[in-house]
């Protein structure tokens, strides 16, 4: 087989990658990385609709290959992928923003690799190596494949539900043993599985976090249905119907899929310090600052104005707040509810974003204070927040780069550590001693022989 095309280049690269082709920094952010899905996944994982899923595929049945985190009970691989990854999304709490050559691209790629390839490790006897590896080829594929197009916001469709999927089954295919061919028809495979679209954010559904594992579940099943001889497009992403004709303006960077193939391997560069969509990151900072920095409470505030950039205005937490059948969804998307969050709690944790917490009275009469202004001196991400006292004092605070910006304000081992904590006490359901172990063994995962070893740490 010619290793002439992109696709075809990226198969070889799949499986010819190495764990000694990754340098340490790659292995260290790696590891992290793993650390923070995991505490996500654990947070994440009685949130609303997830017990009822586990349900569903419990009842379902099947082959007992792999474990559905937390809750327990095994079931076949690439459902246990499925589930794992939608509890990993729950908070829109886990990494994003892939980042190739110092550009952030919008994406939402660990929530569907790691718990893929935990799941697939766990079902075929995987090493914490091969797990690693399996990983960063599988994050590399989908990454490169998002980059050269853009994240797809003009026409509606949400990559959670279409590159993550060849990231998975680049994953699956790996650690399934896929030859070359066999690679590029999982790929091709995978073209007729992929889908999902903005809306379910636009409506605050619980379906928001669905395509996130969706994407895992069609990997695997393309890996498994090409290992068994099934063939699929020749080019899964340049043919006349093939991924960038039928999901995308069109390949606009194709360099982005071979430059550095094999020797650079892209993965989310983002570590969030907050349990929401990352677009009103850099306003939760602005309130934080001035809250910490001037002691202010929110019975003294009389009003509050936040200026974006008008992407910011027009996206959907921009929106005015409502609380509809799932206020999670409403409230993880919205500017106003979590500036408010910030400035009534001084902070912002999974535990604002419970039923209970959302329709808090003092939330939505401190709402009522938020204005959103458009500014063309704002970039978006970026954000300018004035507070006004109630005995007409003024603070006033920009924020750039949001904390968790891999290039200007990141987050440290030691904050990352912290926020698997947060995850790990408000679910409640992984014991300390558990997860204390849990975590030494993530750090030291090269060491691991056995992945299946992790596996009752995860477990409550």
């Amino acid at each position: 087989m010619s290793n002439g095309t992109p696709i075809e280049k990226l198969a070889a690269n799949a499986l010819e990658t190495r764990f000694e082709n990754f340098d340490a920094d790659t292995l260290e952010s790696t590891k992290y990385r793993i650390i923070d899905t995991v505490g996500c996944l654990i947070g994440g994982s009685t949130d609303t609709g997830n017990p009822e899923l586990v349900g569903l595929l419990r009842d379902e049945g099947g082959k007992e290959e792999a474990t559905i985190l937390v809750h327990g009970g095994k079931v076949p691989d690439g459902n246990a992928a499925m589930v794992n990854s939608v509890m990993s999304r729950s908070f829109d709490f886990e990494p994003v923003s892939p980042l190739v050559d110092g550009v952030n691209t919008p994406g939402h790629i660990s929530g569907t690799t790691v718990p893929t390839a935990i799941s697939m490790s766990e079902a075929v006897n995987a090493s914490g190596r091969e797990l690693i590896t399996a990983l960063l080829v599988g994050d590399d594929i989908a990454v490169r494949i998002l980059a050269a197009s853009g994240f797809g916001f003009t026409l509606g469709w949400d990559g959670t539900g279409t590159v993550n999927a060849f990231g998975a089954a680049a994953i699956a295919g790996r650690l399934l043993g896929l030859n070359k061919l066999q690679m590029r028809n999982a790929f091709g495979i995978v073209l007729n599985q992929i889908g999902s679209t903005f809306q379910i954010i636009w409506d605050g559904t619980t379906a928001f976090k669905l395509p996130q594992g969706l994407s895992a579940r069609a990997g695997v099943f393309s890996a498994q249905l090409a290992k068994a001889g099934w063939t699929g497009p020749e080019d899964a992403l340049f043919s006349k119907f093939g991924y960038y004709k039928m999901f995308t303006e069109g390949c606009q960077k194709p360099e982005d899929l071979s430059r550095d193939l094999g020797r650079a391997y892209y993965t989310d560069g983002t570590i969030k310090p907050y349990p929401c969509c990352r677009i009103p990151h850099a306003a939760i900072d602005c309130a934080l600052a001035i809250v910490r920095k001037h002691g202010i409470k929110a019975e003294e505030i009389q009003e509050v104005n936040l200026d974006l950039a008008q992407g910011g205005i027009d996206h959907i937490c921009g929106s005015p707040f409502k609380i509809g059948a799932f206020p999670h969804g409403n409230a993880v998307f919205n500017y106003q509810y979590v500036v408010a969050t910030a400035f009534l709690y001084g902070s912002v944790k999974p535990e604002h974003f419970t039923e209970k917490a959302i329709r808090d009275p003092r939330i939505t009469d401190f709402i009522g204070k938020i204005k959103l202004t458009a500014s063309p001196y704002v970039k978006f991400e970026a954000a300018r927040l004035t507070v006004t006292l109630k005995d007409s004092r003024e603070f006033t605070a920009s924020c750039d780069a949001a904390k968790g910006d891999p290039r200007h304000n990141p987050m440290s081992k030691e904050e990352i550590i912290a926020k698997f904590w947060t995850n790990i006490e408000f679910s409640a359901k992984i014991s300390k001693q558990k997860a204390t172990k849990l975590l030494q063994m993530l750090e030291k995962l090269e060491k691991l022989d056995s992945v299946r070893k992790l596996i009752p740490l995860l477990v409550a």
